[in-house]
């Protein structure tokens, strides 16, 4: 499993758009979206979860790729790491 982030969403994505536009590569298993607590839109990011060959496949697709105004940032969401300060 693979979980991606999307960034640079429009407002006004919903969660239907963001897996229609990630179902023609596989299934997207897990979807995050974030939403303003007043207006209820889009914060502009969203995590997706799918498998790894589904993931890349989507990421090489649509990393840059022009989706309701804006262009779509794509990447492999990293692990926070533990502990305290710089190493």
């Amino acid at each position: 499993m693979k979980t991606l982030f999307v960034g640079n969403l429009a407002p006004e994505t919903s969660e239907q758009d963001l897996t229609a536009l990630f179902a023609e590569f596989g299934t997207v298993r897990k979807l995050e979206m974030p939403r303003d607590v007043f207006s209820g839109k889009c914060r502009g990011f969203a995590l997706i979860d799918m498998e790894g060959h589904e993931a890349r496949a989507a990421t090489a697709a649509l990393d840059g790729k022009t989706f309701q105004g804006g262009s779509l940032k794509i990447r492999d969401e990293r692990p926070k790491r533990k502990g305290r300060g710089r190493r």
